[in-house]
Order: structure tokens, then sequence, then C-alpha cells
């Protein structure tokens, strides 16, 4: 149903020029203080993306975001400790 995305960290040097950046993915986020750019790009297509990316003068460095790898599930295996220190 939906593309499967991938987040990208992009720092950068001018930050009016990072607005250059939506034509090539949906930019979710951009510091103007720390100048980086939060953007996702489509998981099939992020590799030619991020080369053509890398190849601009105002990117200084690329990062991808594992929040797709990070456990959002949680199982309660670990007993709760919370009764041993009642009121």
């Amino acid at each position: 149903m939906f593309p499967e995305r991938t987040g990208y960290i992009i720092w950068v040097n001018d930050l009016k020029a990072a607005r250059n950046l939506e034509k090539y993915g949906s930019v979710h986020y951009l510091s103007r203080r720390m100048h980086y750019v939060v953007m996702y790009v489509n998981a099939e297509r992020a590799e030619d993306i991020m080369r053509n990316i890398r190849k601009l003068s105002y990117v200084r460095k690329i990062e991808r975001s594992y929040r797709n790898e990070i456990k959002t599930e949680y199982s309660k295996e670990v007993p709760d400790k919370t009764q041993y220190y009642g009121l």
C-alpha cells in the first residue's frame, strides 16, 4: 500500500540551497541552528538518490537513519518489580 521509506540525515553548508533537496524526496525537518536536513526517500531508489545528493556542493555528510530498525514492540518477560516497592 505505502512504499517503503528510508530516512537520511544530510549535513549541509547552506540552508537556502538545502531547500532544493525537496525534489529528491520529502524533507521532514530542516535545522537552522545545526545545519542539517532530515528527509525520507523511497527505499528502492535510495542509493541512486544519495549518489546524486553527494555530488551537490553544499552537502557535507550523509547519515542513514536507523529508526526503521529500532524495536518498537515490547514484551513483558522481565518480572514487574514495582510490587516490591509498595507504599
